[in-house]
């Protein structure tokens, strides 16, 4: 298997400029869409909570990420504590609301990439890296310098900026955001966003010129490529068959695509009445079903649970 490209930038030097360029992101704050402005490297914190380093609340070998990425030996998941989306809902609310994790030097970070890799793990998976960018390209160089060799994998919320995810060309292999909602007030009432299907539509287009659609060697480990989430919610609140259609028709239909079913009322879900109940089987089936009349090829096929079953 080839090298991930990030080698060649670390040897060409380019790494370290592009970790440059966006640690003075951080001094008026433009790494995510929410344009804080707020100077990172002073300690100051946005919409975020995140200064001039990363927290993480937690570091593993994770089995239960999609079979791409996965493998045998699991996907090295990297848990960045805090959000610049911060859904009401979120699954993981004491790590992205309640900030739960601590905070990191890059010699710490690069140490936790290496260990994950020692462990065997098929892949470097950044889960809620959007706000961290700066961070991690900072951090990159040391694990390069011992050792790193690994797929790196962009886990995101999909309200990314596509200024910071330039910055990220030839870094990332494996791009994995969400796409959370088709409706503008979904994003507004859920997220506190008022442009979450505007950004996301504009990312996952930057990532796939990026990366291409997902691609995997003999074992049907992920190498490189775009593998999109799309969380089914109640009622079609999420606005599946307008994700599917967005993704088959302007992306590619050879889009990779986990349509989930995972969706419960989580954090302060139910002060919602829309949000206070989990997905039926059906309505799950339905999506499913959707996805594949909007074009979509690639439907991840793993074992679903559902806590509702009608």
């Amino acid at each position: 298997m080839s090298q991930p490209s990030y080698i060649r930038l670390f040897h060409e030097g380019v790494l370290e400029e592009r970790a440059e360029a966006a640690r003075k992101m951080l001094e008026s704050c433009r790494v995510c869409p929410r344009e804080c402005g707020v100077d990172r490297t002073a300690g100051e914190t946005g919409h975020c909570r995140t200064g001039a380093r990363a927290w993480v609340s937690s570091f593993n070998a994770h089995f239960g990420e999609e079979d791409p990425l996965v493998g045998r030996h699991g996907s090295g998941t990297i848990f960045f504590t805090h959000c610049n989306l911060l859904c009401l809902f979120c699954q993981n609310y004491d790590i992205s609301h309640m900030g739960e994790g601590q905070e990191v030097r890059p010699e710490v970070l690069a140490a936790l990439m290496m260990e994950l890799a020692r462990a065997g793990c098929h892949n470097i998976n950044f889960v809620t890296p959007t706000h961290v960018v700066p961070q991690i390209l900072e951090a990159l160089p040391l694990a390069v310098q011992a050792g790193l060799r690994l797929p790196l994998v962009y886990n995101s919320g999909g309200y990314d900026s596509v200024e910071t995810l330039k910055l990220l060309d030839g870094v990332f292999d494996i791009y994995m955001p969400d796409f959370k909602f088709w409706d503008e007030e979904a994003g507004r009432r859920y997220c506190q966003v008022p442009d979450y299907p505007e950004r996301a539509r504009a990312a996952v287009l930057e990532m796939h010129r990026q990366v291409g659609d997902l691609t995997m060697d003999a074992e049907g480990v992920a190498v490189r490529g775009l593998l999109v989430r799309h969380l089914v919610m109640p009622d079609g609140r999420a606005g599946t068959r307008d994700v599917a259609r967005f993704l088959a028709r302007d992306v590619s239909p050879e889009t990779y695509v986990n349509v989930m079913g995972q969706y419960r009322p989580c954090g302060r879900a139910r002060e919602f009445p829309e949000l206070a109940r989990p997905l039926t089987s059906a309505e799950l089936r339905e999506a499913e079903a959707v996805a594949r009349e909007e074009g979509l090829r690639r439907l991840d096929e793993r074992r679903r649970v559902l806590l509702a079953r009608l």
